[in-house]
This record gives structure tokens, C-alpha cells and sequence, in this order.
């Protein structure tokens, strides 16, 4: 039996391609499964020179919710405290030649949060344009048309990857990385000829290095093109193997969609709790 302790990767209300379902019925919802813990980790607003290339510009929270948010977290923490613990956070995108911009972002907001998550969403494409990796299977494609070929948007992926584990995004800088395996979200329709798991070790390996932990997502269970959690039950457990912290979530964007797929994960490892240290 896998016994998880919390739910940290979760969207609210607040994000613009999720559902109204309030951050409340969340925590609800949390509480009903017995979960000890949750994190909201809302996508972080962008910089304010960095324009969103999803084809619907909805990558991410608008800067004039973030006060609201952060009260509204604030005021679940306090309502719901005798039965569950609640982090108010955010997921925040690294994009490659925006890491000045970023660290800005960070600042602005990290003294107000208790977690967050590294991720990386969006690639700068050879012809210096940027894409968002995840949007659907019709724009993956368009991508892949950009780069030339599949193995190059996955070559992209990770060597973004690796720069956003290496980057200096100042002093709060996300001490976990999520999901590292997304560029698979539709890989049944477009498989990369080589495979990933040697790329994937390696990207465990620099994490330990800079001691951080990994975001064990369940959200690619339920994509169309996927079926596989992000990343792999066999790449999750090589990270316990090598000591890195696995703090499970569920990436929900349903209050429904809570804990979704814990039990599906490998039942013989530890989770985590997150830390921001």
C-alpha cells in the first residue's frame, strides 16, 4: 500500500487553465482523503518582459490575483489548521535567457510563500521564439516542425532542464523540480527514436548534486497521449536510490483530482515532506 502524507502540486481557481473549483474545496476534498498536508503551488506570474506563448495566453496566474490568493491561503491555513496543514506557493517557470527577470519574480514573492516548485514549460526554439511544451498534442506537433524532429524538442527539454537546475535564481530560488519528465505528455503520438531514461539518471544525478528534491507527479497517468506518471514509477524509484526526496502531487487543477493516482505509485518508497531549505 502506498501511503503518501500530503498533496503538494495543486492549481487553484487562480489559474487561468484550470476550473473554478475554489481553493476551499480543495482543502476538503484533502481533508475527506485524510491527507495530513497540501501546498497550493499556483503557476507563478510571468515576468513582465516574457510574453506567454501558449496560443491562448493562459500559461499562468495574472499579477493582480496574487494578493488574493496568497490572503485567501492564509485564511484556509488558519480555518482548517486543527485538521490539515496548508502551504500557499507557487510553481514557477524557468525560462532560459529570463533568469535575471526570474530572480525579480522571486524576490517579489518568496518571502510570502511556504513552497515552490522549478518547473520547465516553456523552450526557446531555434528561430528564438519560445513554446509551450504542454499545451496540446496539435501544438506539440507545430513544434516539433519548428525544431526538425522530435528528438531535438526533447534535446531542448532537457538541456533547459539542466540549465534551470543549474541557474542562480537568487536567494529564493524553488528547491524542487517538477515534473522532469513532461516532454513526454504525448509521447504515444510522437516518440523520440532515442530513449530517455540515460538523459533522465542524469538530470537525477545534477538534483543531488544541488540537493534538490523531486516532484513525484501523477498527472501523467491520466493524459491521453501518456498513461505514465512524470516521471516513470522506475525513474522515481532510482531517485530514492540516490537519496533524493520524493514529495508527491498530484497536479490537480479539479478539487476532484486530490491525491489522484497515489496509489498507483511504487509502494515500497518514502515520500517527503516539501522544505524550502
Amino acid at each position: 500500500m502506498t501511503i503518501v502524507l500530503g498533496d503538494f502540486h495543486m492549481h487553484s481557481q487562480f489559474c487561468p487553465h484550470g476550473s473554478d473549483d475554489t481553493m476551499e474545496q480543495y482543502v476538503q476534498k484533502a481533508i475527506e482523503q485524510g491527507l495530513q498536508a497540501v501546498s497550493f503551488t499556483e503557476h507563478a506570474p510571468l515576468p513582465l518582459e516574457f510574453t506567454d506563448p501558449a496560443p491562448t495566453n493562459d500559461s499562468v496566474m495574472n499579477w493582480h490575483d496574487v494578493d488574493v490568493y496568497l490572503k485567501e491561503g492564509n485564511r484556509l491555513k488558519q480555518k482548517y489548521k486543527q485538521n490539515i496543514v496548508v502551504h500557499i506557493g507557487f510553481e514557477v517557470d524557468y525560462l532560459l535567457g529570463f533568469e535575471k527577470e526570474t530572480e525579480k519574480v522571486l524576490n517579489q514573492l518568496g518571502s510570502n510563500i511556504d513552497d515552490a516548485i522549478l518547473s520547465v514549460h516553456m523552450l526557446k526554439a531555434p528561430n528564438d521564439t519560445y513554446v509551450c511544451l504542454d499545451y496540446s498534442a496539435n501544438e506539440f506537433g507545430r513544434i516539433v516542425d519548428l525544431f526538425g524532429s522530435i528528438d531535438r524538442v526533447y534535446d531542448a527539454y532537457f538541456n533547459t532542464l539542466k540549465a534551470a537546475i543549474a541557474s542562480d535564481l537568487g536567494a529564493y530560488k524553488p528547491k524542487r523540480i517538477g515534473h522532469i519528465s513532461l516532454i513526454d505528455k504525448f509521447h504515444k503520438q510522437f516518440h523520440p527514436v532515442r530513449h530517455i531514461e540515460p538523459v533522465l539518471e542524469e538530470i537525477l544525478d545534477l538534483m543531488k548534486q544541488k540537493h534538490y528534491s523531486l516532484d513525484v507527479n501523477t498527472a501523467g497517468f491520466y493524459k491521453e497521449w501518456c498513461g505514465v506518471s512524470y516521471p516513470a514509477p522506475e525513474i522515481i524509484t532510482l531517485a530514492a536510490e540516490k537519496g533524493i526526496p520524493l514529495v508527491p502531487g498530484s497536479d490537480s487543477h479539479l478539487a476532484e483530482h486530490v491525491g489522484r493516482g497515489f496509489d498507483r505509485l511504487p509502494s515500497d518508497l518514502l515520500f517527503s515532506l516539501p522544505t524550502r531549505s
